[in-house]
């Protein structure tokens, strides 16, 4: 598994600025405020069927139930679940990451933009999703606010060995 630093990657120097404390902290403190409710969720879909239509599924509920604050406290939530925890278990929280990072209109702001960023550049290529919802994200700002992404090394995807 990938783990991810939580705090020290939010403030740590690289291809953005640290973000101030205050700011990071609140973005820990809004994800907090989803987090009972998506693992539950989360807990439920996996023992469900992985074929049911999104809607129908407990995340999906759960994210149509959240005005667009808490739906992207709901997607910052669960991008950093998955970067901190990714193996096979995160299948659930990555089609929620991808249903979200489908959704426009969210007004993600910059903060929020570079501290997904920072997660998924910590997580290395381990975790093949990590760059969806930054991407989708950024996509949504204004043209000026979008991170420069030739300053952020996106490793290139390894392919499965076919003989395994």
């Amino acid at each position: 598994m990938t783990s991810v630093a939580g705090w020290a990657a939010a403030s740590t120097q690289g291809a953005f600025p640290p973000l101030p404390r205050a700011v990071a902290q609140s973005f820990y403190r809004r994800m907090r405020a989803v987090a009972p409710a998506a693992v539950g969720a989360i807990e439920r879909d996996r023992a469900g069927d992985p074929e049911q239509a999104f809607p129908d599924t407990a995340c999906g509920r759960l994210a149509g139930s959240l005005d667009d604050a808490g739906l992207r406290a709901l997607g910052m939530w669960t991008h950093h679940w998955c970067m901190r925890f990714y193996d096979d278990d995160t299948r659930v929280g990555r089609r929620l990451v991808r249903e979200i990072a489908a959704r426009s209109g969210l007004g993600w702001t910059a903060d929020e933009v570079r501290w997904m960023l920072r997660e998924s550049v910590s997580a290395g290529p381990a975790a093949a999703d990590r760059f969806t919802l930054p991407r989708a994200a950024a996509g949504q700002l204004p043209l000026a606010d979008r991170p420069l992404w030739a300053e952020v090394e996106v490793p290139r995807q390894r392919r499965p060995d076919p003989s395994r």
